[in-house]
């Protein structure tokens, strides 16, 4: 199903529907103000294991990512956040970066392994915040991509729709995406560091 949500206004209407396929174990495609994601519950076992088997990943070995609506679920999910990483999330989120923090115990929990490190992202972008936000809780999100390349269809909702439709149980189309991916920055010790440069002013950071 393809379904068209305006980025800038979502109508809460459609924004309960994305959140309904959520609860239901869906897994989503939805743009973000980078590149287009998959997402899908935190809380919900089934839909993750549907979401690593669409991206053919082990859920014990890879760093997945979450969605958060704002920092307000940071201290769910992150340990041992210092006073000066969290002025400098402030700073820069809602935008294109993703923080490397130190995980919760609730983060062995979900994903049934011993990850020590969890990444967040607060998009700029309306539609991903307001389903967080209506869904109550994060959402776990990994990039439409293929191999670490990012792919030509990935930024065009309707061949991401064409390509993934089968897939997946929904398709947000929201505009077209971003070709460069998040910034990475890992902040699980006392100083900064830039893993990834993409999207995103990175002076904040050096």
């Amino acid at each position: 199903m393809l379904l068209k949500i305006h980025p800038k206004n979502p109508d809460p209407r459609q924004i309960k529907k994305v959140v309904e396929c959520l609860k239901d174990g869906g897994v989503i495609i939805y743009p973000t103000d980078t590149v287009y994601g998959f997402g899908c519950d935190v809380n919900n076992k089934k839909a993750m294991q549907k979401l690593c088997k669409l991206k053919k990943l082990n859920i014990k070995d890879h760093n997945l990512s979450f969605i958060c609506y704002d920092l307000s679920h940071i201290s769910d999910f992150s340990k041992h956040l210092n006073t000066s990483t969290y002025k400098l999330m402030k700073k820069a989120l809602p935008g294109p970066y993703t923080f490397i923090l130190n995980a919760s115990r609730n983060i062995p929990k979900l994903f049934k392994n011993k990850k020590k490190e969890i990444g967040i992202r607060i998009p700029d972008n309306n539609i991903p915040r307001e389903i967080v936000k209506e869904l109550g809780n994060p959402i776990v999100t990994t990039s439409v991509k293929d191999k670490d390349m990012i792919i030509e269809y990935s930024t065009d909702p309707e061949l991401i729709h064409k390509y993934f439709g089968n897939k997946v149980d929904l398709v947000i189309s929201g505009g077209y995406g971003e070709s460069i991916p998040s910034t990475i920055i890992r902040c699980t010790d006392s100083y900064h560091e830039i893993i990834r440069e993409g999207k995103g002013d990175i002076s904040l950071f050096v």
